[in-house]
């Protein structure tokens, strides 16, 4: 049946009329090609190597506002290039969003399908926000809509003077669309590889569902939501030794958050509480420890046309006597009790706005390894853009987060026609 559903999109976007008094259709033609720095023993020297058109069709009516946006994709870096799936994206169609929007009443909307969801306050950084990422497709040099993967969901909002509520409903499990091995090498827990990661992936509708809930309101300007989620960890942090598949174990995430002006500029602060549900003592070691998350962040424009931005960001473990104890992996690899991240963003318009250059670095003086994320991007006219950026990881231990990724280093070239 999943075959067929990207069909019904592709029809509807070429043509097949929708009733409705207003219909809209756009999207664009992506060249992207990207090479890594330097040789990676377990990985092709292409970390991108694709042709990508992306159509998004919006149909308003007055009981209802229809949406559907796919891509189609041809990969010349995918092993299989006729399998489609939705969930992991593989494959020639992508289908990003698929969705009705409805108000049965002023105080509700109701939004059902596949719909692209997020929430907290970070700039790519993720305390409460525990819809699926796309890290592969970050990692490799994409665009950064790519980092956000699409939900199967049922999104119910609800309006009142007193705060508004947020229900996030998805029937079955959406894991993160993590680094697997296919185009990016990682750290298996004993040495780096570019061998398939075996999984066991929860897939039963109703019974691995997930719901997540927002509670936000104004407060004297200031951004105010508190955040629930019952679901699993979304990336496979488990280990089932008598199958040896990667698993993703149950966890409950209770969260805070604020955003709002600071001498002249945009401040957020954010806290999340996880709870690894399969092992609430940290004695596992096959289930990752509950842990304290926290982000704060300062945005402002320096001068004219340069913005800028910084952000503290805490992964404080719990138990972590016991999971030292507990760790099965090498003498030395295991995790800090406390990982600290500092996040800078600048942003460089010129030209007439026409000339972007940006930079993101990431730096975890913890784990001693980082990331840097460069670009430079220019309006040729306002249907065709061209763009190079940068993914370039370094660290000084092969297992560490981004010190795990530097043989991916890779530099990115696009162009893109927007219709």
């Amino acid at each position: 049946m999943s075959r067929l559903i990207p069909a019904a999109v592709l029809a509807s976007c070429l043509g097949v009329p929708i009733p409705g008094p207003a219909q809209e259709l756009h999207g664009f033609v992506d060249a992207r090609y990207g090479l890594r720095t330097q040789s990676d023993p377990n990985s092709g020297q292409e970390t991108l190597n694709e042709l990508r058109l992306q159509l998004k069709g919006t149909w308003s009516h007055d009981l209802f506002t229809a949406t559907a946006r796919s891509d189609f994709l041809y990969d010349g870096i995918a092993r299989r290039h006729d399998h489609i799936n939705l969930e992991t994206g593989a494959g020639p169609v992508d289908l990003r969003e698929l969705n009705l929007l409805f108000t049965p009443a002023e105080f509700m909307d109701i939004k059902i399908g596949r719909q692209i969801l997020t929430w907290g306050t970070g700039d790519l950084l993720f305390v409460n926000d525990l819809f699926p990422k796309d890290w592969q497709s970050f990692f490799s040099g994409r665009d950064e809509e790519y980092l956000k993967a699409p939900s199967d969901a049922l999104l119910i909002s609800l309006f009142s003077p007193f705060a508004n509520l947020d229900i996030a409903y998805s029937p079955h499990f959406d894991a993160d669309r993590f680094i697997d091995g296919e185009r990016l090498s990682y750290w298996d827990g004993k040495r780096l590889t570019g061998a398939r990661l075996r999984t066991d992936k929860p897939d039963e509708w109703l019974e691995d569902d997930e719901i997540a809930l927002r509670v936000s309101r104004n407060l004297q300007g200031w951004e105010s939501a508190l955040y629930g989620y019952r679901g699993r960890w979304k990336t496979p942090r488990g280990f089932d030794p008598v199958t040896g598949r990667n698993t993703f174990p149950k966890l409950l995430v209770y969260g805070v958050s604020l955003r709002g002006p600071l001498a002249g500029g945009i401040a957020n602060l954010e806290v999340g509480y996880y709870d690894s549900r399969e092992d609430r003592s940290g004695v596992d070691p096959f289930v990752p420890n509950g842990q304290v998350r926290l982000l704060a962040g300062y945005e402002h424009e320096i001068i004219t046309n340069l913005t800028g931005s910084m952000q503290y960001y805490l992964e404080h473990r719990l138990d972590h006597d016991e999971y030292r104890a507990a760790f099965p992996g090498a003498p030395g690899t295991e995790a800090d009790e406390n990982r600290h991240t500092l996040t800078m963003r600048l942003t460089r318009m010129l030209m007439n706005q026409n000339l972007t250059l940006g930079l993101f670095v990431y730096w975890s003086p913890s784990d001693r390894d980082g990331y840097l994320l460069p670009s430079a991007a220019y309006k040729l006219s306002d249907d065709w853009l061209l763009e190079a950026r940068g993914n370039l990881f370094f660290g000084s231990h092969n297992h560490t987060f981004f010190g795990q990724l530097e043989d991916n280093s890779n530099l990115t070239f696009t162009a893109r026609y927007s219709f």
